[in-house]
């Protein structure tokens, strides 16, 4: 899939983490874009210790980074169904569809502090080279467009969300690859979504820098 962007990507990734890591120079100010908009598809697959796991993930996501305030907003929609590693267990019976128990979820996190750093992000071979990242309490978490059922209310699951990429140089996609993690809480309990999502980092590509 190509990415599309307004201005060439690697350019305005450079001027973008320029812009962030100096905002007290007036002239850098002057020419800072108040905000990006990071796009892409989310694709990956729960553990099979959940139940009726493992699910398929399949869906969209969008991060809205303010660079004035340094802070990142970030929406996922997604489905999910048990893959066919169910029809081995009993779960799914591959003459009916509605045995994968298909369901939706929304998410967003709003307001969190961004970092420009990959310290803690998932690793990938190849490496990425550079990136942000943030980390908060989720806003919102549905199951087919209620609140989701293993969450609590409100919500208290903690998520971290990674965008990571190639060095800016010509020839790179500074930003490619997205990951969005349910973290421990501050008490170091596991978040509640685990139980449905895992522990581990589900994984995305980005599509579109605006």
């Amino acid at each position: 899939m190509r990415m599309s962007c307004k201005t060439p990507l690697s350019i305005l990734s450079a001027m973008s983490v320029l812009l962030l890591l100096a905002p007290a120079s007036a002239q850098i100010k002057e020419w800072r874009q108040p905000a990006l908009q990071f796009s892409g598809l989310l694709n990956d697959y729960t553990p099979s210790t959940v139940t009726n796991g493992p699910y398929e993930m399949r869906g969209t996501w969008k991060i809205t980074l303010d660079t004035f305030s340094g802070t990142a907003d970030f929406s996922a929609e997604l489905n999910m169904e048990t893959s066919d590693y169910g029809v081995t267990t009993g779960v799914v019976d591959p003459t009916n569809p509605t045995t994968r128990g298909a369901h939706t979820h929304h998410i967003a996190l709003t307001g969190a502090k961004v970092t420009w750093n990959m310290t803690g992000c998932p690793t990938f071979s190849p490496a990425t080279d550079q990136g942000f990242q943030f980390t908060g309490t989720v806003d919102l978490l549905t199951g087919n467009g209620s609140p989701a059922p293993f969450e609590t209310s409100p919500p208290s699951s903690v998520l971290q969300i990674c965008v990571t990429g190639g060095d800016l140089v010509a020839g790179s996609v500074p930003y490619s690859n997205m990951t969005m993690q349910f973290v421990p809480l501050a008490s170091g309990a596991a978040s509640p979504a685990t139980k449905h999502f895992g522990t581990q980092a589900i994984h995305g590509v980005v599509t579109k820098v605006d």
